[in-house]
């Protein structure tokens, strides 16, 4: 069948001419081709530039475990390779690419891209009892199955809906109005789910959900939601949407002449790269999300972004930001375990134990709970501020100052 064949195709990469004897190979499992092939890209990207941290010394990277760029000391400076196989964004496919690479022998696996890949990829790899770690979807149900063979080191949904709440509580108790909250969400799981996760947050913290406003993605007229938006004249207003949806709504409120005071846009197409060069100058003080911030000059972030960008021709973003992190919190197990045993690799993720300072985005470290869930994990807030993102909260973490009210258009 040519599914089979297509989706099967994958290769290896490796540092130098080393032997076989002398790599140990990670399974990389994203969608590579299909609609889904823009997030499978920099996703290779992102850990091709891991592997090679891991196996190339690169200046001002010491502080990283691994940073050193010797390959892995704990098994005598083997290699690290990587086996990228493609799940077309298919559940069925993608669970068929874990039991090929088990097959393969690979030490441990990463991926897959979407939640329900991701779902698919990490109930086989529980089934055949080979660890998985899942750097990006944050779908709960991935963690939530009681297996031991999955880990995630990125926050989850709730995370977010958490960091935007604990922003909004400090504004109110320093006297900026954010009583009444909007929330504008494309129709589909992934929309819904984190609307319901933003809803719940916002009333624990005794803030009040004026409006919860659904719309069909990917809609050439989005004038509706954006007036029922206006009529509802909410203090802050939380979009989850996809780029195309993110770069239509800011533009009707231009039309419409309509912007609310503080806006967030959750993610997704407010951080896509195209939005931002495209409608950028329509969403000056947006607020997102981000647990990646490119630091001062010749900080480890820098040079890595510095990496990044001269295998892709962009600036890393937090999705391939996240993806790398959980790369090299694989690579700093292996090379704990001493061994490319997988179950010996298993056991030395169960006790990762990371703090900050050796991490490059914004987490309080790695540490897994029994589930496999990072517990540390944490997110930057971020603002548009001219044609780049800025960190702006948590005080400690900002870059530059909170502006309010937001200015949308210049």
């Amino acid at each position: 069948m040519r599914l089979a064949v297509v989706a099967i195709a994958g290769f290896a990469i490796c540092a130098g001419a080393a032997h076989a004897a002398d790599t140990v190979t990670i399974g990389a499992i994203y969608p590579l081709t299909g609609g889904d092939a823009p997030l499978g890209a920099a996703a290779r990207a992102a850990i091709e530039v891991g592997a090679d941290i891991v196996n190339t010394p690169h200046k001002g990277l010491d502080a990283l475990p691994l940073g050193a760029g010797e390959g892995l000391p704990g098994l005598d400076g083997a290699k690290l390779a990587v086996s990228f196989v493609d799940d077309l964004g298919n559940p069925s496919v993608a669970a068929s690419q874990v039991m090929r690479l088990n097959a393969e022998h690979v030490t441990v696996l990463i991926g897959a891209g979407g939640a329900a890949a991701t779902l698919a990829a990490t109930a086989e790899a529980q089934r055949l009892g080979i660890a998985f770690l899942v750097p990006d979807a944050a779908d709960p149900k991935i963690t939530a199955r009681g297996g031991k063979f999955v880990f995630r080191t990125t926050p989850l949904g709730g995370d977010f809906a958490t960091a935007y709440v604990q922003l909004l509580t400090a504004l109110k108790a320093a006297g900026t109005k954010v009583d009444n909250i909007a929330l504008v969400f494309e129709n589909t799981d992934r929309g819904t789910a984190s609307a319901a996760l933003l809803r719940d947050a916002a009333k624990a913290a005794g803030f009040t959900i004026v409006a919860e406003i659904g719309y069909t993605p990917s809609a050439t007229d989005l004038a509706a939601p954006v007036t029922a938006l206006r009529d509802k004249n909410p203090d802050v207003a939380i979009f989850i949407s996809d780029a195309a949806d993110a770069g239509l709504l800011v533009k009707t409120m231009k039309v419409l002449d309509y912007r609310p005071p503080l806006l967030i846009g959750d993610d997704a197409g407010f951080s896509d790269p195209g939005f931002v060069a495209a409608n950028g100058n329509l969403a000056q003080g947006a607020i997102d999300r981000s647990v990646w911030t490119i630091g001062k000059e010749d900080s480890p972030t820098a040079i890595l972004n510095e990496l990044y960008k001269a295998k892709t021709g962009r600036d890393l973003d937090d999705t391939g930001a996240r993806i790398l992190q959980g790369f090299l919190v694989l690579a700093e197990a292996i090379n704990r375990a001493g061994s490319a045993d997988p179950t010996a690799v298993q056991t030395a993720l169960q006790q990762t134990d990371l703090k900050p300072g050796q991490l490059i985005v914004g987490y309080n470290g790695v540490k897994f709970d029994p589930s496999g869930q990072n517990t540390l994990a944490a997110t930057y807030l971020i603002q548009l501020q001219g044609k780049k993102y800025v960190a702006v909260w948590p005080a400690e973490s900002a870059a530059a100052k909170l502006e309010l009210p937001y200015k949308a258009w210049r």
